[in-house]
Parts: structure tokens; C-alpha cells; sequence
């Protein structure tokens, strides 16, 4: 039986892409779900069909995890049979643009910002406590190969990520003194919404990213995820950097003509 069974696991950016993937990979372990997103009827249908294959528990939250109220309030007023939270995999992320720093647009740099480290940063602040009053737990951190290494134009989308590999090192040391585990995956390359997200809804350029070569899956990642959440208590997996087998840095993938 898997450890996770019956864990109370809680996901932000539930809604689509890495998120969607790790749903349906802990409701396949038994967990019990909360699902965080600010598509609800996404959710709705995404907890229907989990509902349907492994009966799983859900409880859904439309949320926007750059609002520190919002998240607060959200996570302050669980039912009494959602609070004990097992497992918090801090999915919530996007970039926006390529532009070069001194032509960027400071909405983009506000909304990468506000979503990859502050709502990262609200989400935790909030959760983590009860999981050390309770002295047990593992954060996932879903980080980037960005958080690693700088790209042309990924400028601030690449900070953002830095810094949450710095907060979740950070953390780590936090919590060292408790059975709290935190954890990063590191991605490269994974066919979702990204790309689409990032170049406002231009499907022809966000698909030339994927073009002539096998990309990771959201279910790739979401196995990794699942990996550190799943391993012995005593067993803390602190990173994990998972990459397309074509792809050796974040500009040095090996692609095929046609």
C-alpha cells in the first residue's frame, strides 16, 4: 500500500500542465486532493474525473496565490477534516515574455514575480506551520533548470526561479531542526501551456519550442514530485533537475530536422 494513502496532499496551479499531472498521480497513490487554482471549472472537471477512476477525495479552491489575504483566508478556513495537510507541492508559475531587461514590460516582471516567489512565499507561510505543529510533512517546490542557469531573455523569469531555489534552501535549513522535509524538481523542457502562456496565446511559436525533439510530459515531472513525497520520513530528496534526454542546459538541446 502506498505511504501516501489517505494523505491530505495540496496543489497549487492544479488547473492544467505539471499541476493536472500531480493531481492525478497522488489521487492514483489514494491520497485525498486540494486542488488550487483560479480556473474552477477546470477543477470541477478535473476532481469529476479523479472522483470517477480512483474515488478520490477532493476539495477545490479557486485562488489566486498572489493575493496573501485570499491565501490566507483560504487555507485559515479549511474544514476541520482538510487542515492536516501531509504534503504542499508549490506548483503556481508562469513567465511572461522574451524581451531583454532594458525593453521588458513591467506588468510581466510584476506578474512572475508576484506568482513564482511571493504567492510561492504566502502558500508556504501559511501551510508550513501546522506541518511543524504536527511534526510531520514534505514541501515540493516545483522549481526550473532557469533556477540553475541564465538564459537570453529569461532575464526575470530566471530570477524568480533563483530565488525560489534560494527559499527553498533556505527553508530547508528553517526546518532542520523538525521532521518537515522540503524538496525541489527542477525541470527542463515540458510540453504544457507554458510556452503558450509566455508568448500570449501565439500556439504557432509556443509549438516550434517543442518541435524536433521528445520533450518531457507533466507526468514525467509529477513521477519526480511524487518520488520525494512518497520516500521513507527519514529520507529527504532536496533536488532533483529532470531533463528531456536531447537536452544537456537550458539552450543546449539537440534537435531534429522535420
Amino acid at each position: 500500500m502506498s505511504t501516501l494513502s489517505h494523505a491530505i496532499v495540496l496543489i497549487t496551479g492544479a488547473s492544467s500542465g505539471i499541476g493536472k499531472a500531480c493531481a492525478e498521480r497522488f489521487a492514483a497513490a489514494g491520497a485525498k486532493l486540494i486542488l488550487s487554482a483560479r480556473r474552477t471549472t477546470r477543477l470541477q472537471e478535473l476532481a469529476s474525473e479523479l472522483k470517477t477512476r480512483y474515488g478520490t477525495e477532493t476539495f477545490l479552491l479557486e485562488l489566486d496565490v498572489r493575493d496573501a489575504k485570499a491565501v490566507a483566508v483560504a487555507f485559515n478556513k479549511l474544514p476541520d477534516e482538510w487542515h492536516a495537510i501531509d504534503v504542499l507541492v508549490n506548483n503556481a508559475g508562469l513567465s511572461r515574455g522574451l524581451d531583454k531587461l532594458h525593453e521588458g514590460k513591467l506588468e510581466d516582471w510584476e506578474e512572475m514575480i508576484d506568482t513564482n516567489v511571493k504567492g510561492l512565499l504566502y502558500v508556504s507561510r501559511t501551510v508550513i506551520p501546522g506541518m511543524v505543529k504536527r511534526h510531520r510533512g514534505t514541501v515540493v517546490n516545483i522549481g526550473s533548470i532557469a533556477g540553475r542557469e541564465v538564459y537570453v531573455g529569461g532575464n526575470v523569469y530566471c530570477a524568480s526561479k533563483h530565488a525560489v531555489d534560494a527559499i527553498t534552501r533556505g527553508l530547508r535549513m528553517d526546518l532542520v531542526d523538525t521532521p518537515v522535509r522540503v524538496c525541489t524538481v527542477d525541470p527542463g523542457l515540458v510540453q504544457t501551456e507554458f510556452s503558450e502562456v509566455r508568448f500570449r496565446g501565439d500556439a504557432e511559436r509556443a509549438k516550434k519550442v517543442y518541435m524536433g525533439y521528445t520533450p518531457l510530459s507533466p507526468s514525467d515531472v509529477a513521477d519526480a514530485v511524487h518520488y520525494c513525497a512518497a520516500a521513507p520520513a527519514h529520507v529527504q530528496i532536496a533536488e532533483i533537475l529532470i531533463l528531456p534526454t536531447a537536452q544537456a542546459s537550458t539552450t543546449l538541446v539537440h534537435k531534429t530536422a522535420g
